[in-house]
């Protein structure tokens, strides 16, 4: 026989995102209250203060989290992926995550040793070919472009230096 299915009841809630809003209401007060205890002239020209840029995307986690809130406790559940592209009966993939977290930890402590163009270069490498990429010279390449490239435009351009590390002196 067939079952009913009775439309007129309440859609399940998903009380499991109310964890995301939690996430986003502590990362947005604590932006707020560092920007805060921030001080100005730390750049050569900042018309607008330090402050401004965390307290926007700190209120805006705010905003956004209590949103998310009303919409979870209305019953607003996200839309389940159809999985286009996707295996969704395939396990995650772990082992690229934990290599990818391993490279962001090794990028925190051999940025300061290394510099800032040393080690961007060996992050791009490393994430690309982790993620797939067997151009392994091409990797290193780009990845020595675009950290040259941005530790200019931080020192250049914004005026924020990036740790030189071994090639202080060279750039």
């Amino acid at each position: 026989m067939s079952e009913k299915t009775d439309v007129s009841a309440e859609p399940q809630k998903d009380w499991a995102q109310f964890i995301v809003c939690a996430v986003m209401v502590v990362v947005g007060a604590f932006l707020i209250f560092d920007a805060m205890t921030l001080e100005g002239g730390f750049a050569k020209v900042d018309p607008v203060g330090p402050k401004l840029f965390p307290m926007i995307v700190g209120i805006g986690l705010l905003v956004c989290a209590v949103i998310l809130a009303v919409a979870i406790t209305r019953g607003s559940r996200g839309e389940a992926d159809e999985g286009e592209d996707i295996d969704l009966t395939s396990p995650g993939d772990w082992r690229t995550v934990g290599l990818l977290v391993v490279l962001f930890v090794a990028t925190i402590v051999l940025v300061n040793p290394l510099g800032w163009t040393i080690t961007g270069a060996l992050l791009f490498a490393g994430a690309a070919t982790i993620l797939g990429s067997k151009h392994y010279v091409r990797n290193i390449a780009i990845g020595a472009v675009l950290s040259v490239a941005s530790f200019y435009g931080f020192y250049s351009g914004l005026g924020i230096p990036l740790p030189a590390g071994i090639l202080d002196g060279i750039l």
